[in-house]
């Protein structure tokens, strides 16, 4: 390359106004872009950590300020993942019972099952319906739930055909015998049953009383004799003994008997019609014979 002194270089030159130049002047905003990117290429690093810990601050900030929202928020999520959905505010809130007589509420919320944190998706409706089923005087019972906290029980008892006397403690009971609950007053009316294995057989005889109107005057009880026969207990202190078989013939004949003589109306403690076509009576015993004894 040939060099060229600056005498020789100087010595053509001439004058020339800047602004008439074919470059045109760099423009300010061009400037200000040159400075930045050399700003950043010599500083780079430290803006971008310095930004970096800038938006941390600015997140943690803006975090604190939505704490409680954000809080719920989380809980609810959480216990929808975890399947609390009470906690969700799903919980069941009314409770709804119709139906009972004889079977007591607390009776029916224990066998729900339902508790404070119970909730309305988690609730069991079968698995409740069964258990409020076994209860003894239940003889059907629906059980629906609501969205979003409501849960009906609809109660249909069983019905008590007499009550039973056995160890001090009177039940209702029904057509087969079995316990439904203790008896009320509302029930006295219905007939009495006494004696071991009252309850198996009481609706067969109850059916065949009914046929004899007569013989319900006065009756106060109904008792079981060995488990084989049946005895009529009236409250004048009678009392008639039944046969094993032929119970509806004996009851007739005893309604014949009182028709035609007031066998019942008689100052006699027991009859005993246990023989077919044969009827015994046992007088009270007077004061002459209390005195001769």
């Amino acid at each position: 390359m040939q060099q060229v002194k600056s005498e020789t270089f100087l010595a053509g030159a001439r004058l020339v106004d800047p602004r008439a130049l074919p470059v045109p002047l760099r423009a300010p905003r061009r400037k200000l872009a040159n400075y930045v990117n050399r700003v950043l290429v010599l500083h780079g690093g430290l803006i971008r950590r310095g930004a970096m810990v800038a938006m941390v601050l600015a997140a943690g900030f803006a975090l604190y300020q939505v704490r409680e929202p954000i809080g719920q928020l989380a809980n609810t999520l959480g216990g929808i993942a975890q399947g609390n959905f009470a906690q969700a505010g799903l919980a069941i809130g009314e409770i709804s019972i119709s139906g009972q007589t004889l079977t007591a509420e607390q009776d029916i919320f224990d066998a729900l099952g339902i508790q404070p944190h119970t909730s309305t998706l988690g609730f069991d409706v079968e698995a409740a319906r069964q258990r409020v089923a076994e209860l003894p005087a239940i003889e059907s019972v629906i059980v629906r739930k609501t969205y979003p906290g409501d849960v009906d029980v609809l109660i249909t008892e069983k019905t008590p055909v007499a009550r039973w006397a056995v160890d001090g403690v009177t039940f209702l009971i029904d057509g087969r015998g079995e316990q439904i609950a203790e008896t009320a007053p509302a029930y006295s009316g219905l007939p009495l049953v006494i004696g071991d294995g009252a309850a198996d057989d009481a609706l067969v005889m109850i059916r065949a009383l009914n046929g004899f109107p007569l013989l319900q005057d006065g009756l106060v009880a109904l008792s079981r004799i060995a488990d084989r026969r049946w005895d009529l207990i009236f409250d004048t202190g009678l009392r008639v003994q039944l046969p094993e078989q032929g119970v509806a013939q004996a009851m007739a004949r005893l309604v014949t008997y009182q028709n035609d003589y007031q066998l019942l109306d008689r100052d006699v403690s027991v009859i005993d019609l246990r023989v077919d076509s044969v009827v015994a009576v046992r007088p009270n015993k007077t004061d002459e014979d209390t005195d001769k004894s």
